[in-house]
Order: C-alpha cells, then sequence, then structure tokens
C-alpha cells in the first residue's frame, strides 16, 4: 500500500532525479532540508523509512532509489534507478548499439578480471570482435569519456572500473548474467569487483577492500573470517611499517612473539622514564 506524499518528499525525489546519485552523508544533508522548508518532522535515524514512503509511490513506474556502498571510499550512497529494463538495453536511449556492445565488452572484461579492473588497451582492442558497426579508436576514446562523465565507469591511469552507480543499477543485471564470475563480499554479501581474496585454495573467500579496511581494524594477526588462515593482503589505511612487523612476528614461534612483545613494552617503559 502506497504512503501519502508531502512536499518534502517531492522535493528529495526532485533533487535526486536531478542529480542521479548522492552520498549518503549528502542525502541527510538534503533530507533535514526538506524537512525543515516543508515544516516536516526530521527525524535522523529515519531517513531509509523517508526514502521506502517515496518508494511505495515510485513502483508503478518502475522507479526505485536504491542504497549501495563505493567500493572506492566504502561510503554508503543513494542512487535513482530504472527498474522497467533488467540489462543494459535501459542505455538504448543515449547510446547507439555499437556503443551499447563496446560496453558489454568492457563488462565482460571487469567482470572476468581479477582486480576488478579493465584497461584502455584492452578495451580497444576488444573492438576487433564486434559484431555491430567497429567502433575507430578516437570513437572508442570519446565513448569511453562519455561512460565517464555519465557515471557508468570510473577511470583512473588508464584502467575503468565499473561506477558506484552503474554497480547499484545493474547488480540484478550482473548477478543473471554472470552468475559463475560474480564475487560477493564475505562482509557485506553484496557483489565484488575490487576485492581482497584468501589465498587458502579451499576456501577463496572474497571481501571488499573498504570492508577488509573495516573487519580487520586493530587487529595485529589479520585471519581469514572463514577458514582462520592468516590474511596476508595489504589491509587498506594500515601503516607499511606496521604491516611489515606484523608479517614478521607471524612468522615467528607463539613464544618467541610473546618474548618480543615482552621486550617492545620493556623498551617503551625505559623511554617513559627516560622522558620523565
Amino acid at each position: 500500500m502506497s504512503r501519502e506524499l508531502g512536499d518534502g518528499h517531492r522535493r528529495f525525489l526532485q533533487t535526486l532525479m536531478a542529480v542521479g546519485i548522492t552520498d549518503e552523508q549528502e542525502a541527510r544533508a538534503l533530507y533535514q532540508h526538506c524537512c525543515d522548508t516543508h515544516t516536516m518532522q526530521c527525524i535522523p535515524d529515519k531517513l531509509d523509512d523517508f526514502i521506502e514512503a517515496i518508494n511505495s509511490r515510485l513502483q508503478p513506474m518502475f522507479m526505485q532509489i536504491r542504497k549501495g556502498m563505493s567500493e572506492e571510499n566504502g561510503r554508503q550512497y543513494y542512487a535513482l534507478v530504472n527498474m522497467a529494463e533488467t540489462d543494459i538495453t535501459r542505455m538504448t536511449s543515449d547510446y547507439a548499439d555499437n556503443e551499447l556492445e563496446l560496453f558489454r565488452k568492457t563488462l565482460d572484461l571487469i567482470v572476468s578480471s581479477e582486480n576488478g579492473k579493465a584497461s584502455s588497451t584492452d578495451i580497444l582492442n576488444s573492438t576487433d570482435t564486434m559484431t555491430s558497426k567497429k567502433l575507430k579508436k578516437s570513437e572508442t576514446e570519446h565513448l569511453l569519456t562519455r561512460l565517464v562523465q555519465d557515471n557508468w565507469l570510473c577511470e583512473r591511469r588508464g584502467e575503468y572500473t565499473l561506477s558506484t552507480r552503474c554497480i547499484i543499477e545493474m547488480e540484478p543485471y550482473i548477478r543473471t548474467m554472470y552468475q559463475e564470475q560474480v564475487k560477493v563480499c564475505h562482509i557485506c554479501h553484496n557483489i565484488a569487483f575490487q576485492c581482497q581474496i584468501c589465498e587458502n585454495p579451499s576456501c577463496g573467500i572474497k571481501i571488499h577492500n573498504p570492508c577488509v579496511a573495516r573487519y580487520f581494524k586493530g587487529r595485529v594477526e589479520p585471519h581469514c573470517p572463514a577458514c582462520d588462515d592468516f590474511w596476508p593482503h595489504e589491509i587498506p589505511g594500515t601503516n607499511e611499517t606496521s604491516r611489515y612487523q606484523n608479517n614478521v612476528l607471524y612468522l615467528l614461534s607463539p613464544t618467541r612473539r610473546s618474548e618480543v612483545a615482552r621486550e617492545s613494552t620493556s623498551v617503551l617503559v625505559g623511554l617513559c622514564s627516560c622522558r620523565k
């Protein structure tokens, strides 16, 4: 049953329609502004309920405000998505058939890669196998620029990844079309492209980089949450020297690790005594 919308809901929706996607902090500020402007009660922890009221009215129009995490910074984002189409054909009003084919090939490269990225070289080379009108190099480069500007892709140093907006909107399509290849984060259970993988052959779980940072924060010896093997990857946000020391400690026997810890404590106590 749809809920009654007020002017504050409509203003929120109109703003999101204009920008397409916004992070949680901006969404909360917009929620506050809409409530203040239209004299509505603003309950800080009820943003999702506020959005759900909007979604109840958007459902007949096959649209929805969805929430998802950025693989780049770990922040939550809200995006207005079109649910009328279940695949890339929702982009047909903005892109030609051969441009959509190249986007599909780029998606193939990103999903099948180990690091969730596709190089500009690989994308350019993929035009050789196009079944529709082949794109020239300059046309391909122009298309990639448009896809970045339209928030379907992100680019850094010649490598392309799926944008947060693309992942949020395309997730059902990606799960359906790439069932055998798609990776799912062990922590948040969303699809993962830029992630770390447990090196235990019998485990192999995947964890988003931001989820890795949160899960292992403050742990001296990070272990896989599934198989308990040592987690050898660099923890995002961890000091490199500290990480190296932790890895060295892991290679020592438990007894020697305890001895090193006691020796370190003694040194710190001595330093503090000298400062006095």
